[in-house]
């Protein structure tokens, strides 16, 4: 992995699941890593002690309610009085499958707020505080070619992949912004989903190794500044099909 030592960067919902392989690939290639959770704080703490035992790296918590936009603009200020931040990973966000019959407003205004105004905030804010540094934003194959399931987050995530290239406009030379677009990496929390049919339709006819994950995320923390506005595809193929 490329080297990253010294360089902090702060992961929204790193806490747990693809958020905390983010962590863990950045703890390994020697950054500092803030890690960012709204409603998992033993998991947090455990992620920290792990990082700082394990790897050559510093690891804080910070709690924050992504659904409340007074609260995401001070993570940014917040991160940066802990460390100067070098990165900005956006993970965080809600996935539940909904379809469009069945989204209330309730649940259209929740994924909003996580998936895309938390985002747009953190971003802003970021700008602000750096001189120069590296937005990620974490997508999904979905966001490029989206369909009728999992309504609102498919939205919002469609949204996020065009933020993903209006920012590397907006925000360069000084910040690049790219996107990490996932496919089948972890099976879903809910047990009762059927693990063969959710990767039939991947070309790859697998889910990703944990250190393909890692590997994708380190490269855009650590490629040429001249890559910017990219959304690069871990989905085995899924997104062309």
């Amino acid at each position: 992995m490329s080297d990253l030592s010294n360089k902090t960067i702060l992961i929204t919902g790193a806490a747990r699941r693809v958020g905390k392989i983010f962590a863990i690939a950045c703890a390994k290639a020697g950054a500092n890593v803030i890690i960012h959770h709204g409603h998992s704080p033993e998991e947090a703490q455990s992620l920290c002690d792990e990082i700082t035992a394990s790897f050559h790296a510093s690891a804080w918590v910070l709690t924050c309610d992504l659904s409340q936009p007074d609260a995401v603009s001070q993570l940014i200020t917040q991160a940066n009085q802990i460390s100067p931040l070098y990165a900005l990973v956006n993970s965080a966000s809600i996935f539940e499958n909904l379809s469009f019959q069945n989204t209330s407003l309730e649940d259209w205004d929740k994924h909003f707020a996580i998936n895309l105004t938390a985002p747009f905030l953190l971003s802003q804010t970021f700008a602000k505080q750096t001189t120069h540094g590296r937005i990620i934003n974490i997508l999904d194959w979905r966001a490029l070619q989206p369909g009728a399931d999992h309504f609102p987050y498919t939205i919002t995530k469609s949204a996020l992949a065009s933020m993903t290239k209006s920012l590397a406009i907006a925000l360069a030379p000084n910040i690049t912004v790219n996107g990490l677009a996932l496919g089948a990496i972890l099976p879903p929390a809910d047990s009762s989903s059927d693990k063969n049919k959710i990767i039939e339709n991947v070309p790859a006819q697998r889910w990703a190794e944990v250190n393909e994950v890692e590997d994708a995320l380190i490269f855009l923390l650590t490629c040429p500044t001249y890559i910017t506005g990219e959304i690069l595809h871990l989905d085995g193929g899924r997104h062309l099909v």
